[in-house]
């Protein structure tokens, strides 16, 4: 082949295979890319002539054309039935790889080969994840060979051990992965949780070069330019960012977080690896089908996520500063927005000392520790009943002891938010514990939670009732343990707690271990009943009463204006015998196009099994013209049929594969 004839050969090919590849696609009625097109072009071409020379082996070919000129029509027929027979095989491997390698499961080509290193350097990272899980102690886990020993305690503070010494191996990502895990001890037994929070998240300071560079690039001018003094040695260095002292020009104390450079790209491709592993074991293994890994995944990377974007936490403060009942003894850093950039935040500082460390202060200046805690709690509680956002993170290295001797609140990367709706639930779940009445708190505990359709409300009412005497009367019972038994009574009746309602739980019990840092015999559980028994008294006394029903009224006055019309309207309808219901079946255009679609299946599952029942009808009677020494011309009506047949089959068969 010369060089000349080669592109025109080349072209001819190509839109010979893309001709083939629209026509299986308009037949099948999907859509499909380029290389699926290509593909199944292609191999149209490289059956298409196999298939033409076997049904036209039996007639005699000379130089000059067909011997026999009375064979030329049948000869046409028979090649048109290959050319039928070559798209149908185009088809059947379209249904294969679309029954296998469903259209869109597939980055497209052209993404896939320009991303390819980068999965290379994924699936390295992927495997060296797992070789670190490997060498301590989580590959019989990984596997599921030592699901049972998860029944017993010593078998889950072994899986903590060897989770924890893998995720600290792991990196940056794994460690704050580890560090959020450890407070859901909603999900995880505690066993587990108790191994990982000793998961520490100190790092290695960042350069003083790279963390001006940051700065620099984030806002768009030199730092002597935006600050009149910048401390270049970090107060505190963490695996995501560090913070250094600084002063404005305007003269305010500031503090300023700075995201240490390239983190974002290691964490993400370390959280879709950690997807990756908990789909695994979710699949794989029974504990992790019980824990649900992979929505705990998920859930995990958002939060990592949302820490990356300091703009989200300099939102946070501003939106728990403005809260209507904030408490004044309770003081947040105001963050200067017009400095705070995705990878830098700027807030006023807090002169003081954190709460873990504050023992000595405390003694020095004679605090009342019980006042102090109660403080704390009470602002917790209204972040949670009353104004629906707060701190999700309450440890005591996040809250100080101010020179003022108030407390602050820092590091909002990480805060819950519950709508009217759960906040009204959780206060009369509270008021029902308080008060003792089992029925209250299951009202109100299936108010907070999704409801399935069957539920033993009975069973449910006698188990609160065991609960509440177990943690109500008596000594009081940490949160920890309360919370817990909580979990397994909604765990044991089908419930699933919310994200929402996990993360005040979260919140509480982690409250509970600054609580008790501050005075030891601290009753979280009495406080938060007391408190909230107050705050409904706060909103339902007669001042708030009045305001409410105003509301209320307010509401209902343009319906009340129409119901007499409304009213003496069906009454008159009634009275003539003129009132009528209609109801109008299938109104949702959604709802038309699935019964459409459904139609359309059924019609075509019809026609293909009659048409495919006629042509082996036709295939099995003999008689009739014959058109070759084997095939007659019913025998030839037949295969044409049942290739109509077969058509038809993998239509419905690849919109099939194309919805799952």
């Amino acid at each position: 082949m010369d060089v000349l004839t080669f592109p025109i050969v080349a072209t001819f090919s190509v839109l010979t295979a893309l001709v083939f590849g629209l026509i299986a696609q308009r037949l099948l009625g999907v859509r499909l890319g380029l290389f699926r097109l290509l593909l199944t072009g292609g191999f149209a071409l490289f059956v298409g002539p196999l298939i033409m020379f076997a049904l036209l082996d039996q007639f005699t070919l000379s130089p000059r054309g067909l011997a026999d000129q009375s064979e030329g029509p049948v000869a046409f027929w028979f090649a048109l039935l290959a050319g039928v027979l070559t798209i149908l095989a185009s088809m059947v491997l379209l249904v294969i790889i679309e029954a296998f390698v469903p259209m869109g499961s597939l980055p497209p080509a052209l993404v896939w080969g320009r991303g390819l290193l980068g999965r290379l350097r994924r699936a390295r990272r992927y495997w060296q994840i797992v070789g670190i899980a490997m060498r301590h102690g989580l590959g019989s886990y990984l596997r599921g060979t030592r699901d049972r020993t998860l029944d017993a305690p010593s078998g889950r503070a072994q899986l903590g051990r060897a989770l924890t010494t893998t995720l600290n191996a792991g990196g940056v990502t794994f460690v704050k992965l580890g560090q959020i895990l450890a407070t859901r001890r909603d999900v995880l037994p505690a066993e587990v949780a108790d191994e990982l929070a000793r998961l520490q998240d100190d790092a290695t300071p960042v350069p003083w070069p790279d963390v001006e560079r940051v700065l620099v690039a984030e806002l768009n001018a030199p730092v002597e330019d935006v600050f009149a003094e910048f401390d270049r040695e970090p107060l505190a260095a963490a695996s995501v960012g560090q913070v250094h002292l600084a002063r404005l020009h305007s003269g305010a104390e500031v503090v300023v977080k700075v995201q240490r450079p390239g983190i974002r790209p290691v964490v993400e491709r370390d959280l879709d690896i950690a997807a990756r592993l908990a789909a695994r074991l979710e699949s794989g293994t029974r504990w992790g089908r019980r824990m649900g890994v992979r929505p705990l995944a998920a859930g995990l990377a958002e939060a990592i996520l949302e820490e990356l974007d300091y703009r989200i936490e300099a939102e946070n403060i501003t939106a728990v500063a403005t809260a209507p009942s904030r408490q004044p003894d309770v003081v947040l850093p105001e963050p200067h927005l017009a400095l705070c950039t995705e990878r830098v935040l700027v807030m006023d500082r807090l002169q003081g000392t954190p709460l873990n460390r504050a023992d000595a202060v405390i003694r020095q200046r004679g605090l009342d520790r019980e006042a102090l805690a109660t403080t704390l709690l009470d602002c917790l509680l209204r972040q949670i009943i009353l104004d629906g956002i707060f701190h999700a993170d309450p440890h005591g290295g996040n809250i100080f002891l101010l020179d003022d001797g108030r407390l602050g609140l820092l590091d909002f990367g990480s805060v819950g938010r519950l709508d009217g709706a759960l906040r009204d639930a959780l206060q009369r779940l509270l008021v029902g514990v308080d008060r003792g009445d089992p029925l209250a708190v299951s009202d109100a505990l299936l108010e907070l939670v999704p409801r399935p359709d069957e539920i033993d409300q009975q069973g449910l009412e006698r188990d609160i009732g065991r609960f509440m005497a177990k943690h109500t009367s008596g000594a009081p019972s940490t949160g920890v343990r309360m919370f817990g038994d909580l979990f397994r009574v909604v765990a044991d009746h089908g419930l699933a707690i919310p994200p929402e309602i996990a993360a005040v739980f979260r919140a509480l019990a982690t409250a509970e271990g600054t609580l008790t840092r501050l005075t030891p015999r601290f009753d979280l559980i009495g406080g938060a009943r007391a408190l909230a028994s107050g705050y409904v008294e706060e909103q339902y006394g007669p001042e708030h009463l009045k305001q409410a029903l105003t509301d209320e009224l307010a509401a209902l006055l343009p319906i009340l204006r129409r119901l007499p019309r409304r009213v003496e309207r069906i009454a008159s309808a009634a009275e003539h015998g003129r009132l009528g219901l209609n109801i109008r079946l299938l109104a949702d255009e959604r709802d038309r196009a699935v019964l459409t679609t459904m139609l359309h299946e059924v019609l075509l599952t019809f026609l293909a099994a009659t048409t495919g029942i006629m042509a082996v009808l036709l295939i099995g009677t003999d008689g009739g013209p014959q058109l070759t020494e084997s095939v007659g011309l019913y025998q030839l009506i037949g295969y044409n049929m049942l290739v109509i047949s077969a058509i038809l089959a993998l239509r419905v068969l690849a919109q099939i594969f194309r919805r799952g």
